[in-house]
């Protein structure tokens, strides 16, 4: 056993003999050995006094609350956590002499983890997405839920017939926004949304409005032969079968055999005639079927943009979870672009997260490994200024210039979960990995000669100028 080891082994021992006595077993020794023990506990004491002090003096703005009080005064944390912001716009100015603006960040993520109970990476990945004088209303904004939108189902039903029906059973809503001809906003309702006479009849399909926005740029059209592949529960699917007129094929894919249960039942509800359920890794495909003319890829990801339906997102990922489903997620594209016909056509990946690791670092893997580039969605031009144009820059990254098309939803702007989508053209050609000019002109090299092919050449040779020498002096 080590030393360390072993001194922590009697410390423990210590511990559970002295606690008998009560708190205060560490008072006066009565054992010489037990005095180095005191005064090491004496000096951490001393230290921590030290530290929180010199965060009261220089770390703390003024009107902070009082660290050794009782209680914490959140209102107080929150007003901190303003100044701090208002700080870091204006360092130059505001900051106090001998602090530094990793200073003012550390802090600021202290307060935040005590006010929303997020882990420190995740805080440290937010604020790396949005302006500083925004972190505080992009955070606050998850701590609210979304307004409840529906979808129309025009295979069943119009908005104007939907919305006069609903009203009439006392819901008070209306049109999300002119950027979309489907939505719904419920403001209130005195009936269960979700089990009226029209949602069980399909006229409509409860829906975050961020998730229309994928299918509105792929726009499937009818005739088409079209793949979702992470198609579970199926609000993506049924919206490219309204906008097919179910015609055409979907293929519907979802690897959770369960949630493609989910998936079945919307399907059958929406009365959607041209889907095919199937339950495959996406990773299967081109290998189980392929050609499609456009393919919508939702990822698994994270769920960091949905974080005020499930908090927990807040402690539950971590740097490791990050890159496994970074990983995940490169090699679900790259077989969605393989899936893509020889003519040509379109891919549309998304994420409900807004974490650039999972979305333009994704997209830009994509561009590197195939050719293909991402292009405009195509959307309202009014609202799609209100989207965030995607993030070319990133810790010292520079994704292809054409990432920068790609669209975020941020909470906080828009009162939608937060989404990614990107708008990707995939040209006609053959699929698979992009040939390396290197190994081409391995295999155009010769191969070497055999000694029966050399000898062979050299009596070739031989011949010609026994024939070239004939003929000169007259010979045939």
């Amino acid at each position: 056993m080590s030393k360390d080891k072993a001194s922590e082994t009697e410390s423990e021992v210590e511990q559970e003999q002295g606690g008998e006595e009560g708190d205060d077993w560490l008072g006066e020794p009565d054992e010489e050995g037990d005095k180095a023990l005191v005064e090491r506990e004496k000096k951490l004491k001393e230290q921590e006094d030290e530290f929180f002090e010199d965060m009261r003096e220089n770390a703390v703005p003024k009107g902070a609350l009082d660290l050794n009080g009782p209680s914490v005064d959140y209102d107080e944390v929150k007003q901190r956590c303003q100044l701090i912001v208002a700080t870091l716009q204006d360092i130059k100015k505001l900051g106090e002499p001998g602090i530094t603006r990793s200073d003012y960040l550390n802090k600021l993520f202290d307060d935040l983890q005590l006010l929303y109970g997020y882990n420190r990476y995740l805080l440290e990945q937010i604020a790396s997405l949005v302006p500083v004088a925004e972190i505080i209303d992009f955070i606050d904004a998850n701590e609210h839920q979304r307004p409840v939108v529906i979808r129309t189902n025009t295979l069943r039903t119009r908005r104007n017939e939907l919305e006069r029906v609903l009203s009439e059973r006392g819901v008070r809503l209306g049109p999300v926004d002119k950027w979309t001809k489907l939505g719904l906003i419920v403001y209130d309702s005195q009936v269960p949304i979700g089990a009226t006479p029209e949602y069980l009849s399909g006229h409509y399909m409860i829906q975050s409005p961020s998730s229309f926005l994928p299918v509105m740029a792929l726009n499937p059209q009818p005739g088409m032969r079209t793949l979702d592949m992470c198609a579970a529960p199926g609000g993506k699917t049924t919206h490219m079968a309204q906008l097919m007129k179910n015609q055409g094929v979907i293929i519907a894919n979802d690897i959770n055999r369960t949630r493609a249960q989910a998936l079945i039942a919307n399907i059958h509800r929406l009365g959607v005639t041209n889907t095919i359920v199937v339950n495959y890794d996406g990773r299967a495909f081109p290998t189980v079927m392929g050609g499609f003319d456009a393919v919508m890829c939702d990822a698994p990801c994270s769920g960091t943009g949905v974080i005020s339906r499930d908090p927990s997102v807040k402690t539950s990922k971590s740097e490791q979870d990050l890159k496994v489903l970074t990983q995940n997620q490169k090699e679900i594209i790259l077989h969605a672009y393989d899936s893509i016909s020889s003519k040509g056509g379109k891919l549309c990946y998304c994420t409900c997260s807004l974490l650039v690791e999972e979305n333009e670092a994704v997209v830009d893997y994509l561009i590197n490994n195939r050719k293909c580039k991402v292009i405009p969605s195509g959307l309202d031009s009014d609202f799609d200024q209100d989207l965030a144009e995607g993030i070319v820059n990133y810790k010292g990254h520079h994704f292809h210039p054409s990432v920068q098309l790609s669209r975020r939803v941020y909470p906080h702007r828009l009162n939608m979960d937060g989404f990614y989508f990107a708008l990707i053209e995939v040209p006609p050609g053959p699929r698979g990995p992009i040939p390396d000019p290197d190994e081409k002109k391995k295999e155009e090299k010769p191969k070497p000669k055999t000694e029966t092919e050399k000898r062979a050449e050299k009596r070739a040779k031989r011949s010609k100028k026994v024939k070239k020498f004939s003929k000169r002096f007259g010979g045939k």
